[in-house]
């Protein structure tokens, strides 16, 4: 698959198919609708392209602190190519680029710039300046200029939809079962390893705390989680916590994972930690010795679970 920044820095004498979409959390139902555009173009030798906008529009549009996304845009990539797609476009989305009209988008995108000879899209997508285009507009111009429009049923975008709201809402209640479920893959935190206060080392539980620099992704629910990374090709194990840490008064949210059996130095490495199992919701003990205690326990329920679970 090839990342495109930008529809200007696309080019391709092969027709292609398309679909334009978000795709956060690019979940079962996202992976069937993308697999669908992936088949039918290679049935008849067009590429298979994914147009997308970043930042996400409600981002500059609405200015929405709120937004919270499943994928960083490079996790999004990098689930996007295991679906066999072509090309990834990603498109800087701007107030600029908001004023572009239906036609617009249509002619000067779709056609001249994409060379379209399919648009697989939603029954209820709405596109250009003010979204004033819809599925009726996308028909009358695909007549115009002769690419096909197919429309994904309701029932299927709806399901999707519905998908990318239950993992949320199950990573934010600490389902993370049901959230891996949903996305047919474990839910990830991508960041950098970077200093905390080596509390850890002194009680016998070194960790390694990721910085997770994109403010827009989800933070699953706080607690004690059976994590894995993969660390110079070999897969680690271990558990990690979210939260402020109470017990040793601390005052932010801090992501720390404790990998077993390793003794590394990690810092300023970039790593992936996949949430394999919600163990315990973080609260305050009344002592580091408790804590200590309590953090044995979990390290065996984890090992158990991982030993379990291979």
């Amino acid at each position: 698959m090839k990342i495109v920044k930008g529809i200007s820095n696309f080019s391709s004498s092969t027709q292609t198919f398309v679909t334009i979409g978000t795709f956060d959390g690019v979940h079962f139902g996202h992976q069937q609708i993308i697999k669908k555009l992936v088949s039918e173009a290679k049935k008849v030798g067009k590429k298979s392209v994914v147009l997308t906008f970043f930042p996400h529009p409600r981002m500059v549009l609405q200015k929405d602190a709120s937004l919270e996304l499943i994928n960083t845009i490079d996790e999004r990539a990098v689930l996007l190519e295991k679906t066999g797609l072509d090309y990834l476009i990603i498109h800087p989305f701007s107030k600029e680029f908001s004023k572009t009209t239906a036609l617009e988008f249509v002619r000067d995108i779709l056609v001249n710039q994409l060379n379209i000879s399919k648009l697989i899209i939603g029954y209820d997508h709405h596109f250009g300046k003010n979204r004033e285009g819809n599925i009726t507009q996308l028909t009358e111009y695909s007549h115009l200029y002769d690419f096909i429009v197919e429309e994904i049923p309701a029932q299927d975008i709806d399901s999707v939809s519905v998908s990318s709201t239950k993992v949320r809402r199950a990573l934010h209640a600490g389902n993370l079962k049901t959230a891996n479920n949903y996305l047919g893959y474990n839910f990830m935190l991508n960041g950098t390893v970077v200093n905390g206060k080596k509390l850890g080392g002194k009680i016998g539980y070194p960790t390694a705390n990721i910085d997770v620099k994109e403010t827009y992704k989800l933070i699953p629910k706080t607690g004690v989680y059976v994590v894995k990374s993969t660390i110079d090709k070999k897969t680690i194990f271990g558990m990690m916590n979210i939260g402020s840490r109470p017990t040793v008064n601390g005052n932010h949210q801090t992501i720390e994972v404790h990998f077993f059996d390793f003794n590394k130095d990690l810092y300023n490495q970039h790593l992936s930690i996949e949430l394999l199992y919600f163990l315990r919701d973080e609260y305050k003990f009344e002592s580091v010795e408790l804590l200590v205690h309590q953090l044995k326990k979990d390290e065996e329920t984890a090992r158990d679970y991982v030993e379990n679970n291979k």
